[in-house]
């Protein structure tokens, strides 16, 4: 392990001269606190899933098994001693916390900063960074500030958390700066496959890192064998193999909507939908979620935050006829002033469509007939 420097709030450490905290509350004094135990040698961590394969829980991830992730990651996209990481993000989530476990090992030096919608705003213009994780909306807000340039200056951006919309993905090919998307979770001790957004090699599959072994269960759901982890991972995604080095992921088994015997996919009609808010220039956040219908058994449902004029509305399901299948065309389309998320910023879908009582249909046709809106 190579060791440099952080440099966090106002104060620059030397990772061999890092501060004792008692009982660290802050973002700043929680990074010190991982930062001392990783290079006092700690050789376990406790951290709290997120639910993806199953139930939230504590799991215990091992020294080696995070550094093998690590460096996987740090020679898939030639990460180098010296360079100069910008950690934005929760270290008590596996994302914060494995930016700081590359930035050690492969030897970088860190800056800090406490998680923000846009964390560029807190740089100072003589900083370096070469290499940094974001989550999605907070590369939205970046697109949407005057720093927006700053990633131009940037190496690599990787992009978790959440699957990024087109809109975002076109305005990212303006950019000098390589971005990947990420696919990985708590379990498999962060991502396990990239996908190269922009640039020659810009496509739409997730390659897996060295190492990493793949197939599908009987759900259609990837399973992840990697060196590093004890046993093989079987998660909820839903993906389509190229073959068993790269996929699709078309997105979670247990959002499917069973509409009348078909099976749709949210996270595929949101791509789809989200073209059609682009060309009418709508900013809205939005949803597809499978709402309760006596007849079909569940009844397609976009959910829109804020709300849309009749204008809109009408503009709106005109443009989703041509861009949607005739199962996916949604049947309603219901308002929520404002989406319930998680912590680190992503959608709670279960949450929001719990309080659906609460929503106010913002669409004159419902339930029609089975071709969906009119």
């Amino acid at each position: 392990m190579n060791l440099s420097k952080i440099k966090i709030g106002k104060e620059t450490y030397e990772f061999s001269n890092l501060p004792e905290i008692t009982n660290p509350s802050t973002f700043n004094e929680k990074v010190i606190t991982f930062c001392k135990q990783w290079t006092d040698g700690k050789t376990s961590f406790e951290i709290q899933t997120s639910g993806s394969t199953g139930k939230p829980k504590t799991i215990k991830l091992e020294r080696s098994s995070m550094i093998a992730s690590a460096m996987a990651t740090a020679q898939a996209i030639n990460l180098k001693a010296g360079q100069t990481s910008l950690v934005c993000l929760d270290a008590n989530y596996i994302a914060g916390m494995m930016m700081l476990v590359r930035s050690l090992e492969v030897g970088m030096n860190i800056i800090a900063v406490e998680p923000s919608a846009n964390p560029f705003a807190k740089l100072e213009s003589r900083d370096k960074i070469h290499f940094t994780a974001l989550v999605p909306y907070q590369v939205k807000a970046i697109l949407d500030s005057p720093q927006k340039d700053f990633f131009n200056q940037l190496e690599t951006v990787i992009i978790g958390g959440a699957p990024l919309d087109e809109p975002t993905k076109n305005q990212l090919q303006n950019f000098s700066c390589q971005f990947y998307e990420t696919y990985g979770m708590t379990e498999t001790i962060s991502h396990v496959a990239l996908k190269k957004l922009n640039g020659k090699a810009k496509s739409d599959y997730f390659e897996i890192l060295p190492g990493i072994t793949i197939r599908q269960d009987e759900r259609a759901c990837l399973c992840i064998k990697a060196p590093y982890l004890p046993d093989e991972i079987i998660t909820n995604d839903v993906v389509e193999l190229k073959n068993l080095k790269a996929f699709i992921w078309l997105g979670r088994f247990d959002h499917v909507i069973n509409s009348g015997g078909v099976k749709i996919f949210p996270e595929s009609t949101e791509k789809k939908i989200a073209n059609a808010f682009l060309q009418l220039n709508f900013k809205n956040e939005f949803f597809i979620a499978g709402l309760p219908d006596e007849r079909l058994g569940q009844s397609v449902t976009l959910i829109v935050e804020g709300s849309l004029t009749l204008d809109q509305q009408q503009l709106l399901e005109t443009k989703l006829k041509k861009e949607l299948s005739k199962f996916e065309i949604p049947r309603s389309i219901k308002a929520a002033q404002k989406f319930v998320r998680t912590e680190n910023g992503k959608i709670n879908r279960a949450e929001t469509i719990a309080r659906i009582a609460t929503l106010t249909s913002s669409s004159s046709a419902q339930n029609k007939d089975d071709q969906g809106l009119q």
